[in-house]
């Protein structure tokens, strides 16, 4: 998921979509021959690393690799999907054996670029394609003026709520407050069999559920050059995720609690309220269509808009540099309009592109998660750190829930970000 200072990004043309792909024994595999693509009898071979995002993501993939392979006799792609818990894992291994990815869907990325591991974007993708992206992606995708990634997915977070759960309850509205949301959920939770609020701190997404109740204080993990966490604003923050954990407004086992398990319960009917992404609408149209709910903005502090936003990105690892221009074929292929667009439309995500912002603009279902895009707080992804940061919150964050102080959590945390300058 899927990371950016991208504040007051221009909501007519933003968001998103990511990668993934099926699991076709990669490796670092080579090209049959060290000829360029194009050559009489040459196939280049690329090897694809990317995260799923649903359940349909894989045979999203695996249709645009073998369209893109039709067009492209000369190239082929040997693709490798992995859970968000695994796929950065699953990379630092690929990448200590010398066998790092031609593309890679993920999102931090500066720490990568200042190894020099990264190819610059204008050797891998065409002046066309990079002319498409929003003038706001495409300067948050750089590291010292060059720029290493094709913004993939930028997207906002919203509170899904249960109608029939909040009616049970006694609930009347929606909430818009930090205590309105404690009150709501802990009538849901006292009044009903379900649980009110899920928060989940489990390695999958405790940085973004983190970050969510942080931009609702004012808060953020810091920018570009400085991360963050450990401030005054992210500390009472902390503390009311803890207090809301404590007195049993959330699941139980919040601290291992992965999100996606928890968004399922939440499309089972059987959780109150919680934070989810524009390609839910579509999980509970497919699993749960008789599921009475609405979206609304985040509840904050005071009220005051403010959400996560989540922006993920394409890049190429270069590697001996011969793949480069069957990794641009792959990449101005994926981008151009009608495929992209139909990937960023199934997935329920929001287009980076400017064409692709065309194609999709009357797309009511996406308009709730593009609104909020003005107000989303972004993951620091250029700074160097933020890999460091980021793998701290995964470990570290769902201590909270079990008796840890939330202001000794963050120190914690701000002392792993501090090391990795």
């Amino acid at each position: 998921m899927k990371k950016l200072n991208l504040r007051g990004v221009a909501v007519a043309g933003v968001a998103a979509a990511a990668l993934l792909l099926t699991s076709c024994g990669f490796g670092g595999a080579s090209s049959t021959s060290s000829s360029e693509p194009g050559a009489s009898g040459t196939v280049t071979t690329l090897t694809m690393l990317a995260p799923t995002y649903s359940d349909g993501t894989k045979a999203l993939w695996t249709k645009v690799i073998k369209d893109f392979e039709a067009a492209n006799p000369d190239v082929k792609v040997n693709l490798e999907t992995q859970s968000w818990e695994n796929v950065e894992g699953v990379l630092k291994t690929k990448i200590q054996g010398n066998k790092a990815p031609d593309i890679y869907n993920g999102g931090a990325f500066a720490e990568f670029a200042a190894e020099g591991l990264l190819a610059p974007t204008s050797d891998v993708a065409s002046e066309a394609t990079i002319a498409d992206f929003q003038e706001s992606f495409a300067e948050n995708e750089k590291v010292d003026g060059t720029q290493y990634g094709l913004p993939l997915i930028a997207s906002a977070r919203a509170l899904f709520y249960n109608k029939s759960l909040m009616e049970e309850a006694g609930v009347a509205s929606v909430p818009t407050t930090w205590d309105e949301l404690y009150s709501a959920a802990k009538a849901v939770s006292e009044k009903t069999k379900a649980d009110g609020y899920g928060m989940p701190l489990g390695n999958e997404e405790a940085q973004g559920e983190s970050l969510i109740w942080f931009a609702g204080n004012g808060g953020n993990f810091g920018d570009g050059s400085n991360i963050a966490v450990d401030t005054p604003a992210n500390v009472e923050a902390a503390e009311f995720m803890k207090k809301m954990i404590d007195d049993g407004v959330t699941q139980k086992d919040a601290g291992a609690t992965q999100r996606t398990p928890m968004l399922n319960t939440f499309i089972q009917g059987k959780l109150g309220f919680a934070y989810a992404l524009p390609q839910t609408v579509g999980q509970i149209k497919k699993e749960n269509p008789k599921l009475k709910y609405g979206i609304a903005p985040v509840p904050t502090k005071t009220g005051t808009p403010a959400t996560l936003g989540v922006a993920d990105r394409l890049m190429s690892f270069k590697n001996d540099g011969s793949k480069t221009a069957a990794v641009k074929k792959f990449m101005d292929y994926f981008f151009s309009a009608d495929v992209y667009t139909n990937w960023v439309s199934t997935e329920g995500f929001l287009p980076t592109t400017k064409s692709g912002s065309e194609k999709l603009a009357s797309d009511e279902t996406l308009k709730p998660f593009l609104d909020m895009l003005p107000n989303a707080v972004f993951y620091p992804t250029t700074n160097a750190a933020w890999n460091a940061t980021d793998g701290a919150f995964k470990s570290l964050m769902g201590q909270i829930a079990t008796g840890k102080s939330a202001a000794d959590v963050l120190k914690e945390i701000q002392a792993k970000a501090d090391a990795a300058k």
